[in-house]
């Protein structure tokens, strides 16, 4: 989906209330993962730029992934990465940060998730163009801290990552995330040879748990 408007993402993540996030050694690793977990109905996959050979693992996945699910990169940091990912066909960007991976990405019109802790840095990345707000790290104050940042900002589309297992996923969603970010906990040993078919199951698991939050 490269080259898809920015409000496409928005409202795809909004249905789907759940992106993957694949991290592994290898290109390799991430692919199988990727798109074992494309298999189970995921339909936003992010592979993280600290993957080893990130870029080759990006365009691997977007080449034989199913045409309707967004294929992004995260851990993106700087301007020239963004360059890069969007070459390899990331049709997203997430960073962990207000990096300036976050202006670009803006500029070069593609989507982007910008991670925020504070209701400063929240206001901060959207004032400077993010479509989502990425919480991070979610998992540090739980989702009673989300629910508390909304009440000033109501309008900020929020997808809470960082230690959300099932469980947290649901208590996330209903505090208001309009997503959710999964990889240790979903990932589990996949990417480095561990069962697929677990990885399948772990998946759909979080995609009954993220349709049936609210």
């Amino acid at each position: 989906m490269t080259g898809m408007p920015p409000a496409d993402f928005v409202a795809s993540l909004t249905v789907a209330r759940l992106m993957a996030i694949v991290r592994a050694p290898d290109a390799a690793g991430a692919v199988r993962a990727a798109l074992a977990l494309c298999d189970a109905g995921v339909r936003l996959v992010e592979v993280s730029l600290t993957t080893g050979a990130a870029l080759d693992a990006i365009a691997q996945v977007r080449a034989e992934a199913p045409p309707e699910v967004w294929v992004g990169a995260g851990t993106v940091l700087t301007a020239r990465d963004v360059t890069e990912v969007l070459a390899a066909g990331a049709g997203f960007v997430v960073t962990p940060a207000l990096a300036e991976s976050v202006d670009a990405a803006v500029a070069a019109g593609v989507p982007v998730a910008a991670g925020a802790f504070t209701p400063s840095e929240a206001v901060a990345a959207v004032q400077r163009g993010a479509d989502v707000v990425k919480l991070f790290p979610a998992s540090a104050l739980g989702p009673g801290y989300l629910r508390a940042l909304r009440d000033p900002l109501p309008d900020v589309p929020f997808m809470a990552v960082g230690g959300v297992g099932a469980d947290a996923a649901r208590d996330f969603l209903a505090a208001g995330a309009v997503a959710v970010g999964v990889g240790g906990p979903l990932l589990g040993d996949a990417a480095t040879g561990g069962d697929l078919d677990a990885l399948r199951g772990r998946a759909q698991e979080l995609i009954r748990a993220t349709s049936g939050a609210v």
